[in-house]
């Protein structure tokens, strides 16, 4: 069976740009909801003065720096672990609500790309072949991967 027909993505949009300690308490919630396979944060890119540390936040115990001050959270879930889908998104309106209590726009659809691209072809060259695929859409191709992404096993 195709696994890509069995994902979807979930766009929540707050309507503010979220402060790193709303975004950990946002990320370690729709952690541990079932069905979430990946998340992704897009945002402006948080500047950084001299002589000033990274900003970060901690999910399941590991350290991650952040880069951007969220402006929208991407979900990749996947449908065939989801037994009662309007249940499903009640949960993840419910911690939204929690956290977000300024207001958010949530949409499905697809927001992360799930195939490999020509563009990646371009940054990683022979490489490609060993980029896991859990690794595809999660970056931009104009930096370096090691530089933006955090991979947190389940």
């Amino acid at each position: 069976m195709d696994t890509e027909n069995q994902k979807t993505d979930i766009e929540i949009f707050p309507h503010r740009l979220l402060g790193c300690e709303t975004t950990e308490k946002l990320l370690s919630d729709l952690e541990n909801i079932e069905a979430v396979n990946r998340i992704v944060l897009h945002g402006r890119r948080l500047p950084l003065e001299d002589g000033e540390e990274p900003r970060f936040i901690t999910i399941k115990g590991e350290r991650i720096d952040l880069h951007v001050k969220t402006g929208r959270v991407l979900i990749e879930i996947i449908t065939t672990e989801i037994e009662d889908p309007d249940a499903f998104h009640d949960r993840i309106r419910e911690v939204c609500n929690q956290h977000l209590p300024f207001g958010f726009n949530m949409t499905e659809g697809t927001f992360i790309r799930k195939k490999k691209t020509v563009s990646d072809g371009l940054k990683y060259g022979e490489n490609l072949d060993h980029i896991p695929d859990e690794m595809v859409g999660l970056t931009d191709q104009n930096v370096l991967v090691s530089e933006r992404v955090s991979i947190i096993k389940k």
